[in-house]
């Protein structure tokens, strides 16, 4: 299982509006055991998100690196990398 930081478990709590319109966390124990459940992955390049996403079966042909940015389920970390949280995978949808 992957270990979550401090670092991006802040980051998904204090962003996690961009994805939700309701909160699924409210500390960082939430935080991270909703990451968990949803089986979040952390990438370190904005390629590794479009290889990621594109093995994962979205349709991402013809979007820009800053367009993939933008997405939703893609949050910038400080540190440069990126969380990527699937909505889509059963297990998240169950706790949204």
């Amino acid at each position: 299982m992957y270990e979550y930081d401090e670092e991006c478990l802040q980051t998904f709590l204090n962003m996690q509006s961009q994805l939700f319109d309701e909160p699924v966390a409210e500390t960082l124990e939430e935080a991270e055991a909703f990451l968990e459940d949803c089986m979040a992955v952390v990438v370190d390049s904005i390629k590794d998100v479009r290889d990621y996403l594109d093995e994962s079966g979205a349709d991402i042909s013809g979007m820009s690196d800053e367009e993939l940015e933008e997405a939703s389920e893609v949050f910038a970390l400080p540190n440069g990398q990126y969380l990527i949280v699937e909505i889509g995978r059963a297990s998240c949808r169950e706790r949204v």
